[in-house]
């Protein structure tokens, strides 16, 4: 197996497939000048944009700044897999884990958030290459087929079409020789192409008045009392409002890293399948799958039948985003040996990408919010990977609590809690490294890992 993994990566490119396109749009002019806005966005992934979208529809009258040190998409929203479900907190297991009181509200707010994105979707015409085949999380061991159960109650218990599948029904669904069973979510989830979903809403942040400058980093933040002034490499902005959407890159504000670890995901895309290999594995339905492993993998498919083959967290000390590691293509073994595990009647396909970079790990696995400068600056973050969708909702409610939390929503615990402290390095490191020693062992050796892994959880990391 290492051998067809090695060849399977010998002319991998390393860049994220999403990207890798020739119609991405040009860049816009970064800021050169002193400027004012009523809301100022920093960030230009999707938190960002639906921010500016969101409080422009709402307040047409706002002049709205985004800014961004790249360009949009160039961060974790031209990397993820791109699986969208009503879920706004991280699945609806961890909303009950984190929110237990508030869960049916939240099941409420998430399913109004999908609606939101599928209409903004139609309403700006934007092709993201939209699939609403369902959401797939699998078994790839008898032993999880009873928690595999109670999650499929525990959907129905909150109102979703939802069905369970024996080990026969799902490999009428997707054909793996891993696969037990599974739980598949048919309404409104599904898979989205991630950069032509945030070159969309950057440009209907554009039509809708938005100031948009690209290449623009924030250098540090002002506060005036009554306003804060972002000074930028080249310019300022001074605003009454600012919206930090800067995820793992957790620029803004010092304090934001003590509760937010940049951990790294790594992702593979194939060569697009031939019709007869598409025919080996079934997958007629295109849902976005997710697996039990304790080193979790995720799939999709994309337009054109590649797969897109996902998961393997790690982390570098003080959080490096995009050390050297992640550009060497024997780095990516170990996830192409996972795929072809999963799919062995694929033997001899290529891949064709191979990516990687920080998401915004945090105990709670789902977004929060922090609060500067008397709350003039708000921080939005910490989706752990999950933020296609939720990150609509993670901006309104952002946008809200920049507005004094009139919203009921804005008042509940997820809105008014944050996430455990993380510990400070070099602690983290060392944890961070033992942790993903035992994740990418521990289904095969057992042993200390799984007692550490249930240790991580009690401390707040569901990743047992």
């Amino acid at each position: 197996m290492p051998g067809i993994s090695n060849l399977a990566l010998r002319d991998v490119a390393m860049k994220p497939f999403w990207l890798d396109r020739p119609d991405a749009p040009l860049a816009l002019p970064p800021l050169e000048e002193d400027s004012k806005a009523d809301l100022l966005v920093v960030g230009g992934g999707f938190t960002g944009l639906w921010g500016a979208i969101q409080s422009r529809q709402a307040h047409p009258e706002r002049d709205v700044i985004l800014i961004e040190k790249d360009e949009v998409a160039t961060g974790a929203s031209g990397r993820p897999g791109g699986v969208v479900s009503t879920s706004v907190m991280h699945g609806l297991s961890n909303a009950l884990r984190i929110f237990p009181r508030d869960i049916a509200e939240l099941e409420r707010l998430g399913k109004e958030n999908i609606a939101g994105m599928m209409a903004t979707i139609e309403q700006f015409g934007i092709d993201c290459h939209a699939e609403w085949g369902g959401e797939l999380t699998v078994a790839i061991d008898s032993a999880h087929i009873e928690a595999l159960r109670q999650e499929h109650q525990l959907h129905l218990r909150y109102g979703h079409n939802s069905v369970f599948l024996d080990e026969a029904a799902v490999q009428a669904e997707i054909r793996s020789p891993r696969y037990k069973a599974a739980v598949w979510s048919k309404d409104a989830s599904g898979t989205v192409h991630p950069a032509l979903l945030a070159w969309g809403l950057k440009r209907a942040a554009i039509e809708l008045g938005v100031r948009v400058f690209e290449h623009t980093e924030l250098v540090s933040l002002i506060d005036q009392g009554d306003r804060i002034t972002a000074m930028t490499g080249r310019g300022s902005v001074t605003s009454p409002r600012v919206l930090l959407a800067t995820n793992a890159f957790v620029a803004g504000h010092k304090h934001i890293k003590h509760r937010v670890v940049p951990v790294r995901d790594r992702v593979l895309a194939t060569e697009p399948l031939t019709p007869s290999q598409m025919d080996s594995i079934g997958w007629k339905h295109r849902q976005g799958v997710y697996d039990t492993r304790t080193q979790m993998n995720y799939m999709r498919l994309t337009r054109d039948n590649r797969i897109i083959f996902g998961g393997r967290l790690a982390y570098s000390f003080c959080g490096t985003p995009f050390p050297a590691v992640d550009r060497d293509t024997a780095t990516y073994a170990p996830l192409a040996q996972a795929f072809f595990e999963t799919f062995p009647q694929l033997e001899g396909v290529r891949f064709a990408n191979a990516w990687s970079g920080p998401i915004d790990l945090t105990t709670r696995m789902a977004v929060h919010f922090q609060r500067y400068h008397g709350d003039k600056v708000v921080y939005a973050g910490g989706y752990s990977g999950f933020g296609v969708s939720a990150s609509r909702f993670g901006a309104r409610i952002a946008l809200d609590i920049l507005d004094g939390s009139q919203a009921p929503e804005s008042r509940l615990e997820f809105a008014t809690t944050m996430p455990t402290r993380v510990p400070p390095e070099p602690f983290r490191w060392l944890g961070a490294q033992i942790t993903m020693y035992a994740l990418d062992t521990a289904d095969r050796q057992g042993g200390w890992r799984r007692p550490w892994l249930k240790a991580i959880s009690a401390m707040g990391f569901p990743l047992n």
